[in-house]
């Protein structure tokens, strides 16, 4: 034990020593020269996020200013590749400081341009680092899923980074570690450990010697074997390793392990000893998570030997380190943004699916056609071989008889392709009067809204000429002026008059495009009413997103199976929800641009059969409604000071729900940002 304290003091003053010097790895120097030679703006943006891992491990302020000074370069020359590498340096600083669901927000914009780039290191690089947070948290079935991806980028690149297919390698074996799976922790950790031994390579890269994180992971995996002293041994020598590349992290948490072995033989002098020194490095970075573990084994230990006061100042340490990479509002944000990535991931998977499904059944088809060709000829040569001698005279007969079927065919055919052409030109017709009628529905809705504004500021100045009226009567003027004024007034009165009289038929004429564009005999057809409530929701949500790619919200479906199936007109119905899905949706849009870290975007979509009819209720958390907003919003000329793009569609949806459907629509808002569609249809209208 004495002499772990001694190799532990000379670790510690060795990395206080570098790090006061500046906290540089080997790779630093070598990185700074080449920056200073660059000539072309893309090799700095890559020197710089190059920089800025070197010191990952040691000074985070400087992973984040080259970092930062990386990224401006790269968004200022439009360089995709660098800018997806430079942020997600940044989202190291997030996970380290414990700030997760920012952390896996910049990740996953990284990603996105990553992808966008095509850069397969930078894409690999950045699954690796995503699953980091996951493991973070202790959930390690996603953080394998992102592991795995990583290491099949890597596979694929013709001259991948060791150092970086080691730490994949090692996250998979940690995963399952956390897993209780020792077997396959085993494997990976011995694969990474043998790519350490032997590639020369390891030590050039910006990332910096594996080496103490792979140590401490094998010293994890003998102690969870139930080999302390296997384990002491690993740890001692990670922390060794550590001290070339002032790698204080590492450093850190090897202390910690020691710590906690100490702790379960209920060695508490070493256990503190080596508690306390895994805390100030961790500190020093900060590095949130070895900060929460050391800080409890020092509370604990403290309370074991009834110290109070040193219980309370850890324990006080450990809270608010736990506050920071625990917090449940984090938590929450974590698990949204995670949703919303694993639904991106499950449609690009779907997609994928389909066209390999696609792709065999073509191949299939293709095949079976061929072989069926290729023996429906063997077979009518063979036939025709055989037969040829002995039935000429049929087969001239036959002849005959076909050519006259195909004569007959020709006909029904010209009649039949005479028949589909008049058919054609009839659907012809019905295009164009159902594009005249989607063209008169956009220019009503076009005018609707500056037909309004005439007739209101007409009203507003017959009333303004009234008010100059009575106000010059206060006035002495000449009667000469006197009457010229009050003539003027009246022609101005009456021509606003004028105006009010014709902006109310222009109205009238813009109500009337509405209903005729909207009109129509469509047949009622049996529909499943949870599945169309929830497809117009999702294509809805996709629009929105095909406009905006980073516009992520949580679709929460609560269906209720007893609504089931009910004979409505699709088409009408689905034009009713799509305009509240979008002015909804509209809604949380509005807030995500106001810049709240802590919001988390909701849309939660809920059917109910009641005993006279169905509900469907739409609730969102986005910009709450004003009362008056809510009075006016289903008009069809909603006030212009009220009115937002997500809103003009709820005017049609109210005509097409309570004419067409004999139902209802109601909205409801509170004051802490939720709004609340209820829409009512009576079984009657579903019959």
């Amino acid at each position: 034990m004495i002499r772990c304290r001694l190799v532990g003091l000379v670790v510690a003053a060795v990395m206080a020593t570098n790090y006061n010097a500046g906290a540089q790895s080997p790779q630093t120097k070598k990185l700074r020269q080449a920056l200073a030679a660059a000539i072309s703006d893309t090799s700095r943006v890559l020197l710089l996020a190059d920089l800025s891992a070197t010191y990952r491990y040691s000074r985070f302020d400087s992973v984040h200013y080259y970092a930062r000074r990386g990224l401006q370069l790269a968004q200022k020359i439009g360089y995709q590749k660098g800018e997806g590498r430079c942020l997600s340096r940044i989202g190291i600083l997030y996970s380290e400081r414990g700030n997760l669901p920012q952390a896996l927000r910049v990740d996953l914009q990284a990603l996105n341009l990553n992808e966008a780039a095509h850069d397969l290191e930078g894409t690999a690089r950045t699954l690796n680092q995503t699953g980091l947070l996951y493991s973070a948290l202790e959930d390690y079935q996603p953080s394998l899923d992102y592991y795995f991806r990583s290491l099949r980028l890597y596979k694929q690149l013709p001259h991948s980074d060791p150092s970086q297919i080691i730490s994949v390698l090692t996250n998979i074996g940690a995963s399952y570690e956390g897993k209780r799976q020792l077997d396959s922790a085993a494997y990976f950790l011995r694969k990474a450990w043998l790519i350490t031994r032997t590639s020369p390579a390891v030590h050039g890269s910006c990332w910096g010697n594996p080496a103490p994180y792979v140590l401490r992971e094998m010293g994890l995996l003998e102690a969870a074997l139930g080999h302390p002293t296997l384990a002491l041994d690993y740890y001692r020598r990670s922390a060794q390793v550590a001290v070339p590349e002032n790698d204080l992290r590492s450093a850190s948490r090897s202390y910690q392990y020691i710590a906690e072995l100490y702790k379960k033989t209920n060695q508490l002098d070493s256990c503190v000893f080596y508690a306390r020194k895994a805390l100030a490095l961790s500190q020093s970075l900060p590095y949130v998570l070895s900060m929460v573990r050391s800080s409890k084994l020092l509370a604990t230990s403290f309370e074991s030997t009834g110290q109070g006061d040193s219980t309370l100042k850890y324990m006080r340490v450990m809270l608010m380190s736990q506050d920071s990479l625990y917090n449940p509002k984090r938590i929450k944000q974590l698990d949204a943004i995670g949703f919303a990535e694993q639904q991106r991931l499950r449609t690009l998977e779907d997609e994928q699916v389909a066209y390999a499904a696609k792709v065999r059944l073509v191949a299939g088809l293709a095949t079976v056609g061929g072989l069926l060709l290729l023996i429906t000829l063997l077979w009518r040569n063979n036939r025709q071989q055989q037969h040829a001698n002995k039935h000429l005279r049929l087969l001239n007969e036959q002849v005959t008889q076909q050519a006259d079927e195909l004569l007959a065919q020709r006909d029904s055919i010209a009649r039949t392709l005479q028949e589909l052409k008049i058919t054609q030109g009839q659907l012809v017709l019905r295009e164009k009067m159902a594009s005249l009628g989607e063209l008169m529905a956009g220019v009503a809705y076009e005018i609707q809204n500056p037909v309004h504004s005439i007739r209101k500021y007409a009203a507003i100045s017959v009333e303004l000429c009234q008010e100059v009226k009575t106000e010059l009567a206060h006035y002495s003027l000449p009667p000469e002026d006197k009457e010229l004024v009050d003539e003027m007034l009246q022609n101005l009165g009456r021509n606003q008059e004028k105006i009010v009289h014709h902006s109310q038929r222009a109205e009238s004429i813009v109500r009337g495009m509405l209903e005729y564009s909207h009109a129509g005999n469509q047949p009622r057809q049996a529909t499943n009413l949870n599945q169309l409530a929830e497809e117009y929701l999702r294509l809805t949500y996709h629009d929105m997103r095909a406009k905006n790619h980073l516009f992520n919200v949580a679709l929460l479906l609560y269906p209720d199976p007893a609504v089931g199936w009910v004979n409505v007109v699709r088409q009408d119905l689905g034009r009713a929800l799509l305009g509240v899905f979008t002015t909804a949706l509209s809604a949380v849009h509005q807030r995500l641009q106001q810049g709240d870290e802590n919001y988390v975007p909701q849309l939660a979509l809920t059917t109910k059969r009641v005993s006279d009819g169905v509900g469907i209720y739409v609730r969102a958390n986005g910009v709450a409604l004003s009362e008056a907003t809510q009075q006016t919003i289903f008009q069809r000329f909603p006030a212009a000071d009220r009115a937002t793009e997500g809103m003009l569609g709820l005017a049609l949806s109210h005509d097409l729900l309570t004419k067409g459907f004999n139902g209802n629509i109601s909205v409801s808002s509170g004051a802490d940002d939720f709004t609340e569609y209820h829409i009512w249809l009576p079984l009657p209208a579903l019959a």
